[in-house]
């Protein structure tokens, strides 16, 4: 236990380094073309250039476009995107990083992105934790980021089917079959998590035969169980937000091989809590419950939400009654006290 006089130095000096902390004029937006078969890599990053406030798919957002990376934490974060996502869907989050010194790196996973939505799934699973790798060596090769950054210490944040990206990256071991089995056991419960976007339960007399052809389907195309497993040494720190995790050998995730966090929303109608982040939490005594939003739903984590979501999607991902997304900025702050942490950026005591 620390003495009054001990944790008085340890308050002076944590004041001290916010005090000498970089002040950042801006976030910086800027693209790094793609290795191989991969989409670009969206990069935020610090830069002394002033924000603008720009015109980014369906958003405005204050931004520094193209300008000059400054030197920051020397730190790299990449986030993973949840099925159909983009690089600004987590905006807020990615600006909350850089005030903090981070460089900030989105790829565009295939087939499961916003544009190229064709294999949504476990097919799109077992290519996204490579696509992460990519987008750390696609840093690691920009001549405007790789002297600012160090890649030995990396951190991943994922939200969703991005969060079973992270989960991944933090030594998790998944299989189609495992998923196939999942739901087989839970459609019923956990219907949307199986099925997507392709229908809905309506409480109804067809929904049986929804079930069971999706059961067919399944049963056919996902047989293979082979455990999914990929290793980056660079990777250092994870934390997954309402990750789709019913697919994972808890066995893989009851150590993690990095340090893991998990962001969790009580209301998730897509990736019902109790088959999912709850029983990753349950077998992974190690993990830190970085946040709990106990009002909110799965689009919680998406900050900035996109706008006019109406039909299934809407229902999925706008937010509750009752969800106050005041919340949502200290929330980030947590998620970026967690890297800082991890990655040595600050006093672990």
């Amino acid at each position: 236990m620390k003495t009054p006089l001990q944790s008085a130095r340890h308050l002076c000096a944590a004041l001290l380094a916010t005090l000498a902390a970089p002040a950042f004029a801006g976030t910086g937006l800027t693209t790094i073309e793609p290795i191989g078969p991969n989409h670009p890599v969206t990069v935020y990053h610090p830069t002394a250039a002033a924000d603008q406030m720009l015109s980014v798919g369906p958003f405005t957002l204050a931004l520094a476009r193209d300008a000059a990376p400054a030197r920051g934490n020397g730190r790299l974060i990449v986030i993973s995107h949840g099925s159909g996502g983009g690089p600004y869907v987590q905006a807020d989050l990615a600006r909350t990083l850089v005030e903090a010194g981070f460089v900030v790196a989105m790829p565009q996973h295939r087939g499961d992105s916003h544009g190229d939505d064709g294999t949504p799934g476990p097919e799109s699973w077992k290519l996204r934790p490579a696509e992460v790798s990519h987008a750390i060596d696609a840093v690691g090769r920009d001549a405007r980021f790789a002297p600012l950054v160090s890649l030995d210490r990396v951190g991943i944040y994922g939200m969703s089917a991005g969060g079973h990206t992270a989960l991944s990256m933090a030594g998790g071991a998944w299989s189609p079959g495992n998923f196939r089995r999942h739901c087989e056991a839970h459609i019923a419960e956990d219907f949307n998590a199986c099925v997507g976007l392709a229908t809905r339960q309506t409480g109804g007399m067809l929904d049986g035969l929804k079930r069971q052809i999706a059961l067919g389907v399944m049963r056919v195309k996902f047989d293979d169980d082979s455990l999914q497993v990929h290793t980056d040494a660079r990777v250092a720190a994870v934390v997954a937000g309402v990750p789709l995790a019913a697919d994972f050998d808890l066995a893989s995730l009851a150590a993690p091989r990095v340090p893991l966090g998990l962001v969790t929303a009580d209301h998730d109608a897509w990736l019902t809590p109790r088959l999912h982040s709850d029983r990753v939490l349950a077998a992974c005594k190690p993990c830190e419950h970085v946040a709990d939003l106990p009002t909110a739903g799965h689009g919680a984590l998406l900050s900035p939400l996109p706008p006019g979501l109406t039909g299934l999607v809407g229902d999925l991902l706008n937010d509750p009654p009752g969800f106050d997304r005041s919340v949502l900025p200290e929330v980030d702050r947590r998620i970026t006290a967690f890297f800082l942490k991890h990655l040595g950026l600050t006093d672990p005591s």
